[in-house]
């Protein structure tokens, strides 16, 4: 079920977790670029530590995977483009 609140968290997790990355990675960005980072890191990262049987658990161990997840989508674009 929706929930605002876990909407909130997720967005402040994905934020953090971009900014997180972003400065891993030397990488310039406003908020809503770190943001969006961080939240699509967070389904990348999921997935590919899935495929090896790794998992987050808890707002340290989501931001982590994020953050994982973040700094291989910065090095695969970086490798793009």
């Amino acid at each position: 079920m929706f929930s605002i609140v876990n909407f909130l968290i997720s967005l402040i997790i994905g934020a953090l977790a971009g900014w997180i990355a972003g400065q891993i990675m030397h990488v310039s960005g406003g908020w809503l670029k770190n943001m969006i980072l961080g939240i699509v890191g967070g389904a990348v990262g999921g997935f590919l530590l899935g495929l090896i049987g790794i998992s987050g658990s808890g707002v340290i161990g989501n931001i982590i995977v994020s953050v994982i997840g973040a700094c291989i989508l910065i090095a695969v674009a970086r490798k793009l483009g």
